[in-house]
């Protein structure tokens, strides 16, 4: 096959074409509900498939090591200006290119291989590189977990401050991926206060309500603070590292701690920045100061309540009783569904609703067969959904659940759902396409 440069997707490739399409009706014809993803804008989508992922720019703005980086240096100053000013930070790196590689740089910024931190724990609501054992986190440096209440299923401020007396760790984050409450950054920095602790915040999840202050913001308050790009910032998939300037425990002066971020991301760990994505994310940011961003957010957190409480009615049981954020974990067991959390996640895919497996605290199964679906709300907001479809989605999740193998019933809901999804859809094919 000949090659025109100037040839269409379309042209060029039909089975990539056709999964891109494919995409879209899934998209358009089901409900989207882990909590991880959602629905970019046509200027985000432009931006990430410029010429702009030509062009190889290692180094910083100003600091390149290839030539002809004037007009990058344009992009991502801009991404870096419009963090600082959506959350207050002294100092923002946008070249990580996910959430993992960022929390992997702060450890190389600021550990040693073997020193002690403090994570939380993987089933409880924690991420991998919290200290899973099977990550980096866990594998060259050593995690002391802190885990929720057993009863409450909450974090237990006083106990972890215990842990942490006891374990004396160099570095404690603070943050989630499956915790559906409100973290209290200040009392996590209370804690590294009292041990002489490096603070990192994940707040890969809820970034967007930290930077519109319908949660708590802990750039202000934290060492150093972490996230992705796209989940609740509706960015591009990517991520991002906020920090102060000066390190309060820096004894040599050689860096300060903007500067041992900026090192451990390059020449650390990486090279050449994917400026193409870089741009996404300053479009993103853009879109994230404007006074409706904070109005999406409140009703972000509006529609889980929604949801949550929809299925509490159907007699679904969650993970500390409800939410406070963009997420929730349902727990399975007293459906008699211990250790089912993939055949509930596979059955709800065939109605049209999409959501993840997911442990539960003190998991009775494994990671693999899990006994709890984790959902979220981040993705169908953006699609205009509000309080009343998530009434619909409670119910019909509930439906699925009690009749987890009857065919019949989840063609049923798969019909209400394509139904309900109708009056919502998402692009255009010229947008999927670029």
């Amino acid at each position: 096959m000949s090659v025109n440069m100037k040839d269409s997707l379309e042209k060029v490739d039909s089975e990539i074409t056709g999964a891109i399409k494919n995409e879209h009706t899934r998209l358009n014809e089901g409900v989207e509900l882990i909590p991880s993803e959602n629905v970019v804008s046509k200027a985000v989508l432009q931006a990430m498939g410029s010429i702009l992922t030509n062009k190889y720019s290692e180094g910083y703005p100003g600091k390149r090591y290839y030539g002809g980086n004037e007009f990058i240096d344009v992009v991502e100053n801009l991404a870096i200006d419009r963090a600082k000013k959506l959350f207050g930070a002294e100092h923002v790196n946008v070249q990580p290119n996910s959430g993992s590689p960022a929390n992997q740089a702060v450890f190389f910024a600021l550990m040693n291989l073997g020193d002690t931190f403090m994570g939380f724990d993987l089933t409880a609501g924690g991420h991998l590189t919290h200290g899973s054992p099977v990550n980096f986190s866990g594998k060259q440096y050593n995690c002391v977990p802190y885990n929720v209440d057993k009863e409450t299923e909450l974090l237990d401020y006083d106990q972890i401050k215990k842990d942490a007396l006891k374990a004396k760790p160099k570095m404690i984050i603070s943050g989630l991926t499956a915790y559906p409450r409100e973290i209290d950054f200040k009392a996590f920095q209370e804690v590294c206060d009292a041990v002489g602790a490096y603070h990192m915040a994940d707040i890969a999840h809820i970034a967007g309500l930290c930077a519109t202050n319908v949660h708590q913001n802990p750039v202000p308050v934290c060492d150093v603070v972490t996230t992705t790009t796209h989940k609740t910032l509706r960015g591009p998939r990517s991520g991002m590292i906020m920090c102060k300037t000066e390190d309060r425990f820096d004894k040599e002066g050689k860096r300060n701690l903007a500067q041992k971020i900026d090192f451990a991301v390059f020449p650390g760990l990486s090279g050449g920045p994917h400026e193409h994505t870089i741009a996404g994310k300053a479009v993103a940011f853009l879109e994230d100061l404007q006074p409706e961003y904070k109005t999406y957010c409140q009703q972000i957190v509006k529609n889980a309540k929604a949801l949550a409480d929809s299925l509490m009615d159907q007699g679904i049981e969650l993970v500390t009783g409800g939410t406070d954020n963009h997420l929730m974990v349902a727990k399975l067991v007293n459906k008699g569904l211990t250790g089912k959390g993939k055949e509930v996640q596979n059955a709800l895919d065939e109605a049209g609703i999409t959501v993840n497996k997911n442990t539960i605290p003190y998991e009775p199964g494994s990671p693999f067969n899990p006994s709890g679906i984790r959902l979220g709300t981040p993705a169908v907001t953006s699609r205009g959904f509000k309080e009343s479809e998530m009434k619909v989605i409670g119910e019909s999740i509930a439906k699925v659940i009690d009749n987890l193998n009857d065919k019949t019933v989840i063609e049923g809901v798969k019909k209400d759902i394509l139904e309900l999804c109708k009056q919502y859809p998402l692009y255009d094919d010229f947008q999927i396409l670029g």
